[in-house]
């Protein structure tokens, strides 16, 4: 753990201290370094736990994210380089650390097998985002974003750190392997219900559930590229693997509070998916295509079974790739039109064709195509959700539906058209961002061979 841990937070003195010339080359080649590195914590192990120390530990439902964290800070380092062009060298170091930062503190809550330092961690993460919202982001109502952002999350966390202080004080630790052994005396009582209602709250509002994502979409559209890809791959995965870590703790009694979290996120994901349909910015259709994702994501984790989780764990590592791509390219549209308007960026396959491909190929691993790994964590989260309840089958039929529609809407309106008139001359694209939709792409791919790499079940 301290391998990929240590050299990550020496990139910090790298990105203060590198020439100006080198700045980009430094800290993308050894972010890079670290990424190959942590590849390593992919090869299966029959251990419960891997790289045990006494406060972390890496297991098969975090090793897939950690790995995925380490990939995507490259990625964010290439893509924001157009961004922060015109930018003063000493904004550009400062953007990089802020990047930097919140590295350990997403590895940390990862792998973290001790509940008060994930949740530490998991806390610890709001501030650079903060930062890199309201100092970076693209339009004056970042600031309300940024506060959007910071009081949902305030407010659903704090019932958290007094759920888990509640856990400590009835079993003495909260060392996760040591919680798993010795059930938590969760009864029935109105205690054991509202602590298991304030363990799920915070993680519901960073996955985000429908109903409380009201900050997500407004966090997407006002950050910078580097933020967006951060929200979409990473934060909201978060979420994700804390209702992953937290039910398993919770006694099966408090079995029906699970009913209103489940029907809110499929219906969620049947209502954001229609919301797409209907809108107008690029980013903001792809932020809540991101929320439509995260409700499967959130009704299986719900249901706590093996197939579930699998399903879950291979739909956060798809979605966190497949989003993050979209942001790149939606941002490359930006860049060269000064607009996210689906209306006014309209037909840019014969400008841009090679972009196009990669339009395709991100839109077709969106919408599932066989033989993505979102086709493959979709089934499998479908399979586990019409076992739990025959019904289901209806509402996940429906999102899935209206995913392809909203995809094929998506691609039709930045691709096809007649061309805006105001639109005379536009930039080529440029190997760098070649380069970064490949890195998007080559994972995505080589899963396909491999999909029990991300799985969460054992080889």
């Amino acid at each position: 753990m301290l391998k990929i841990i240590l050299p990550t937070i020496m990139l910090i003195p790298t990105a203060l201290l590198s020439p100006k010339k080198f700045l980009w080359t430094n800290t993308t080649t050894y972010s890079l370094l670290i990424a190959t590195l942590s590849l390593q914590w992919l090869l299966p192990s029959h251990y419960p736990h891997k790289n045990m120390t006494p406060w972390t530990g890496i297991d098969q439902i975090s090793s897939p994210l950690l790995v995925l964290s380490c990939w995507l800070l490259p990625l964010m380092i290439v893509a924001s380089q157009n961004h922060l062009q015109h930018e003063p060298p000493t904004r550009k170091r400062i953007f990089i650390t802020t990047l930097i930062t919140i590295q350990p503190f997403i590895l940390l809550a990862f792998a973290s097998t001790e509940l008060m330092l994930f949740y530490i961690s998991f806390e610890a993460t709001l501030i650079p985002t903060l930062i890199l919202i309201t100092r970076w982001g693209n339009q004056p109502e970042r600031l309300s974003a940024g506060i959007y952002l910071l009081f949902y999350t305030l407010t659903s966390s704090l019932p958290l750190l007094v759920a888990m202080l509640y856990l400590h004080m009835q079993i003495g630790t909260l060392h996760l392997t040591m919680v798993k052994l010795t059930h938590p005396p969760l009864n029935n009582s109105w205690t054991g219900l509202l602590s298991s209602l304030a363990l799920l709250m915070a993680f519901m509002v960073k996955a985000p559930l429908y109903g409380l994502h009201l900050w997500l979409p407004k966090a997407h559209v006002e950050a910078p590229i580097a933020g967006s890809m951060l929200f979409a791959a990473l934060l909201l995965e978060l979420g994700g693997y804390g209702i992953m870590r937290v039910t398993l703790l919770m006694s099966p009694t408090s079995n029906h509070l699970y009913y209103p979290f489940i029907i809110l996120a499929l219906w969620g994901a049947l209502m954001t998916s229609s919301i797409c349909l209907r809108q107008t910015d690029l980013k903001s259709l792809i932020a809540y295509s991101s929320v439509s994702h995260m409700g499967l994501v959130i009704a299986a984790s719900m249901i706590q079974t093996h197939w579930a989780f699998s399903g879950a764990m291979l739909l956060m590592i798809s979605h966190g790739l497949t989003s993050s791509m979209l942001f790149c390219l939606a941002n490359t549209n930006y860049e060269r039109t000064r607009s996210r308007i689906l209306i006014l960026t309209r037909g840019l396959q014969p400008l841009l064709p090679l972009m196009a491909t990669w339009w395709l190929l991100a839109n077709l691993t969106n919408m599932a195509l066989p033989p993505t790994t979102n086709l493959m964590a979709e089934l499998t989260i479908m399979i586990a959700l019409f076992n739990w309840s025959t019904p289901t089958i209806i509402l996940t039929g429906i999102a899935t539906l209206l995913t392809a529609s909203y995809t094929l809407f998506m691609l039709l309106m930045t691709q096809r058209g007649t061309m805006p008139t105001h639109i005379t001359s536009i930039q080529n694209s440029t190997t760098r961002e070649h380069l970064l939709m490949s890195l998007h792409i080559l994972p995505m791919l080589l899963l396909i061979m491999k999909p029990n790499l991300i799985s969460g079940i054992l080889a």
